[in-house]
């Protein structure tokens, strides 16, 4: 009688000993499989990354000339540079309109709103929404409002108010998160140390947000600069610059899509696309060293 009460008690830490290690051993080769899982998306993402690059520069160093820059556009040398100085309009008007809106806005729904508004629940969602109309919506809704309505034409005015409303998502979500993510106990410090909730949010919560916020910045001139279908239906597709924000100009974006959809000058969008990498990349790095600097200061 005492053998079998011993065997039943000697078996059941066996038994739990066996089921503990079955659990590990499975907990083992799951995360052996969700790590080879993350390690293979990583991959075909860089690998999917490093052949566009490398196409495009393929494709585009050979066909890069001095007559790509010349100060005016001719259908001989279908110069980039109209393109290039609208562009760089472009992005800044909608940067100037949009940032301050969307940064404001987020200051807004983290630090003052109250938790559990109606209001705010109600921005959130629309600001999601927003995020996944297609341009093409955007495109025709600034052609009906700005073009149509205001009687602006064809603008960069139209083609900048109307990136504007395609970003201000972006910018004010990332803000909204990168604001979230500041621990709160800064607050709680500055706030103990008798300083406002004015000065608390630009004194200590922004500074600490910053990289967040710069971002949702680059992701936003990201957009702005490889747009097509919402300046085509606003700005136009005029090859110059123009002489004032009411005048219809192209973009780079626009302007390689209208070299390549004219069959007769694709070697110089190829080349266009390459000046539109190096302006990315420029921009990103820049963008970087900036957020890294603020961040030591």
């Amino acid at each position: 009688m005492s053998n079998k009460v011993l065997n039943k008690t000697s078996s059941v830490p066996i038994a739990s000993a066996l089921r503990r290690g079955g659990i590990r051993g499975g907990a083992k080769i799951q995360s052996a499989l969700l790590r080879a899982l993350v390690y293979l998306a990583a991959g075909l993402t860089f690998g999917a990354l490093i052949c566009l690059i490398l196409y495009i520069l393929i494709k585009g160093i050979p066909n890069l000339s001095l007559d790509l820059f010349s100060p005016t556009y001719n259908t001989e040398n279908v110069s980039l540079f109209p393109a290039l100085v609208n562009t760089i309009t472009m992005t800044l008007l909608s940067l100037i309109i949009a940032v301050p809106l969307g940064v404001f806005s987020a200051i807004y729904l983290v630090e003052y709103a109250k938790r559990g508004n109606k209001i705010v629940g109600l921005v959130r969602i629309t600001t999601e929404t927003l995020q996944g109309i297609p341009s093409i919506v955007y495109g025709l809704f600034g052609f009906l409002l700005f073009v149509t309505t205001f009687s602006w034409g064809y603008s960069l005015l139209a083609g900048a108010l109307t990136l504007v409303i395609m970003i201000l998502p972006v910018i004010m979500r990332t803000t909204e998160e990168a604001l979230k993510s500041v621990p709160d106990s800064y607050r709680e410090g500055s706030f103990g140390l008798g300083a406002g909730r004015l000065r608390t949010v630009f004194k200590i919560v922004l500074p600490s947000a910053v990289p967040g916020i710069l971002s949702g910045v680059v992701l936003s001139v990201g957009r702005i600069v490889g747009e097509t279908a919402a300046l085509i239906y606003t700005a136009g597709t005029v090859a110059q610059v123009p002489p004032n924000l009411l005048g219809s100009g192209r973009t780079m974006a626009v302007h390689m899509y209208a070299l390549w959809s004219e069959g007769l000058n694709t070697e110089q969008s190829y080349a266009t696309a390459v000046v539109l990498l190096l302006i990315v990349v420029l921009l990103n790095a820049a963008s970087g060293a900036l957020a890294k600097k603020i961040t030591l200061k």
